[in-house]
């Protein structure tokens, strides 16, 4: 769908082809990057592990904005696939860790590899101009998205 050549789009009209436009290039992305067919939950809480190293059920809970439960649901699923291990807590004999296994972290470079690969075919189409049109466009996305 192209976008529409008026200058003189309102705010809504906007808001709403960016938000169409940024949510097709995401279920994209997720749908090229995903050779291993891990759900969005195991995706993000392997991604978070990857970032922070290994953390308990309620702290990958609390930083994904989901219920304990359902990600000690995600967790026993990529614990079965071998992709998460548990660790003792150091400190807390009573807690457990999560942090990424060897495959894990493959599944993780998997998945990075994939979307670059898929990214930079997408892209090759592209005009130079166009590309630089959306080197500017990621910028201003990236400022939207900061949270004062």
């Amino acid at each position: 769908m192209n976008p529409p050549s008026d200058t003189s789009m309102s705010l809504e009209a906007v808001i709403t082809e960016l938000s169409l436009a940024v949510g097709q290039l995401l279920r994209r992305l997720r749908s090229e990057s995903n050779p291993d067919g891990l759900t969005w939950s195991q995706t993000m809480a392997l991604a978070r592990l990857e970032k922070m190293g290994p953390m308990t059920t309620a702290d990958l809970a609390r930083a994904e904005s989901v219920k304990p439960q359902s990600m000690g649901a995600t967790l026993a699923e990529l614990e079965r696939e071998g992709l998460v291990e548990r660790h003792r807590h150091p400190t807390d004999g009573r807690q457990v860790l999560f942090a990424l296994t060897a495959e894990g972290v493959e599944a993780r470079r998997k998945r990075n590899a994939a979307k670059q690969h898929w990214l930079m075919a997408a892209m090759a189409d592209l005009k130079p101009d166009e590309r630089q049109t959306l080197v500017a466009a990621s910028a201003l996305i990236k400022r939207l998205s900061v949270v004062d």
